[in-house]
């Protein structure tokens, strides 16, 4: 079934966009464009008019289609928001598990639907308050996480068997998400019921994040032991959530993302399934997580071609014939990179319009940043407009009306294919290199991405693209912006915390506990019960995480110039 016309419509199209193009030619000598080339922030180059001229090879069915059903371009869901609303997930964690604690509060209070947890630099690399290497970060780009006890505070009062958690976690996700399930069964809660995600996505951190511990193969067995874990034992759970932002936010073009992404998730597959998992029993529970920047368009066509692709790859590569293995689930965030200092109140702009990106590309699940993100933490103020800014879009806009109301557009769908087509391009090259594993050792996808940031910066800087407030429109004019500031009292308050934890437990049991799993390291066994055990008995964070820096040795990153 074709999207477009017949032959005697198509000639008939082709001779009324010769004569519009000769009627434009004699307009632009009068007044020219305003630029010699138009290009998306990725540098995609936009042309004049889209016709069906630019969709002649599409098919309906094949290409399109309705949602719910393959290859899912417009959406996983049958009913998308007219059966059910994103989920609004604020991005939230400062200070101490107690503040933290209470911004989740405020946030449920004021319509959030889901938690997720932001931590700080100490708990993402792997390391306790009281580590030399921690001091002077404690709870200043997220909450501090040093035992289970933390875990208890920060979740005090929330009906955690009610609302799913995301957390953004990495090299130590597997003993984050242990204290989660420990807090749970201690709480009655069984971890059965328990839904949410743990980000757990190693591979993006060596191309574009940089937090790490471990080398790329022992990381990428730890990763294929949460998931053979959630697959058995907490079946509503995430285990992980296969992240582009961060390839964005480090300076990827769209289509780099789209693609260094699912070569991600294919070898996060491969693994499970070398691990001898069956596909249609962990495929459903993997989710995605992608930026949503400041090109509307291109990032409404980046949406759906990543649905498209990731059906096509799980159906025809995996031979998966769950229905629901072939999703793709995704959350996403507005572009940090995309908020500026200058002028900061322009940034609740650009985040409303990435948001509705975001909504009209059929994401499920949404975080929209706060207006002082590039400055400090979020204070509540500025916290609560963001989450304002999606219920105004999801309760006022009407966008949330229609499913896909953006599908059948000329533009939307040529740029979708093109996405899409170049996107696969790049996963041969991958391929080729024998997979993403291999390609992050040969720092392919890290050189693609330094490359791309250093074009993008370079088109800023010489008034290509137009930041406004930053390279043109400027103003002198300073407006204040309440700035959130943690207090350096926090730091000694945590490390007496921990420590009076430490004097208290059952040191004995601890250590038999970290035996253990040092011997579930070296060996084969699933390490997530060895985890759960040790944290139940208030092992740190960082007494788990010296295990595998001392079985799995510490990743180094050799630097890329």
């Amino acid at each position: 079934m074709s999207l477009t016309y017949n032959r005697k419509i198509m000639d008939e199209i082709r001779e009324a966009y010769r004569a519009w193009g000769k009627a434009l030619d004699e307009a632009f000598a009068v007044r020219p464009e305003r630029l010699k080339r138009f290009s998306t922030v990725s540098d995609q180059e936009i042309k004049r008019i889209y016709t069906p001229q630019d969709v002649a090879n599409q098919d309906f069915i094949r290409d399109i289609g309705f949602p719910g059903q393959y290859p899912f371009t417009r959406g996983v869901q049958p009913s998308m928001y007219r059966g059910r609303l994103w989920t609004m997930r604020m991005f939230a964690g400062l200070g101490s598990a107690k503040d933290t604690n209470r911004r989740f509060h405020l946030l449920v209070k004021e319509g959030e639907t889901g938690l997720s947890v932001a931590f700080d630099m100490p708990t993402l690399m792997g390391y306790d308050t009281f580590s030399p290497r921690a001091r002077g970060e404690c709870g200043k780009c997220g909450v501090a996480i040093d035992t289970l006890k933390d875990m208890e505070d920060l979740f005090e009062g929330l009906p955690i068997d009610k609302i799913t958690t995301s957390m953004t976690i990495n090299p130590p996700a597997p003993v984050i998400w242990a204290m989660y399930i420990a807090m749970a069964e201690k709480r009655g809660v069984k971890r059965e019921a328990l839904g949410g995600t743990i980000q757990n996505d190693m591979l993006k951190e060596f191309i574009a994040q940089k937090t790490f511990m471990c080398p790329p193969k022992p990381s990428l067995r730890l990763i294929t032991d949460t998931v053979e874990f959630g697959t058995e034992q907490v079946p509503k759970w995430n285990t992980i959530s296969i992240s582009g932002y961060h390839i964005r936010e480090a300076g990827s073009t769209a289509v780099q993302e789209l693609a260094f992404t699912l070569a991600d998730g294919i070898a996060y597959t491969e693994a499970a399934i070398e691990r001898g998992l069956d596909v249609d029993r962990f495929a459903p529970r993997f989710s995605f997580f992608f930026n949503s920047h400041m090109d509307f368009f291109e990032e409404v066509a980046k949406f759906r071609a990543a649905r498209r692709m990731w059906a096509k790859i799980m159906k025809e590569r995996f031979k998966a014939k769950n229905p629901r293995s072939w999703w793709m689930r995704f959350h996403t965030q507005t572009a940090g990179c995309s908020l500026t200092a200058q002028q900061p109140y322009n940034n609740i702009v650009r985040t409303a319009l990435e948001a509705l990106a975001a909504v009209l590309g059929g994401t499920q699940s949404l975080h929209t940043n706060s207006l002082d993100e590039v400055l400090a933490l979020p204070s509540e103020e500025a916290a609560t407009i963001a989450l304002r800014t999606q219920q105004i879009i999801a309760e006022e806009s009407g966008v949330a009306n229609t499913i896909d109301p953006l599908g059948g557009s000329f533009f939307v769908e040529a740029l979708t294919d093109r996405m899409e087509e170049e996107a696969f391009e790049i996963i041969k090259k991958i391929d080729d290199m024998g997979g993403m594993l291999a390609a992050v050792e040969k720092s392919y996808p890290q050189k693609e991405i330094a490359d791309s940031a250093y074009r993008y910066q370079k088109q800023i800087d010489e008034n290509e693209k137009v930041v406004v407030g930053v390279n043109k429109y400027i103003t002198e004019e300073t407006l204040p912006v309440e700035i959130l500031e943690i207090n350096e009292a926090l730091e000694k308050y945590q490390i007496e915390k921990t420590e009076k934890i430490k004097n208290e437990r059952d040191n004995k049991k601890v250590a038999e506990c970290l035996e253990r799993l040092g011997e579930a390291c070296v060996g084969s066994k699933n390490v997530m019960e060895p985890i759960i055990d040790a944290v139940k008995e208030y092992a740190t964070l960082q007494e788990v995480c010296d295990v595998f820096r001392r079985v799995f040795g510490e990743y180094r990153d050799p630097g890329i110039y």
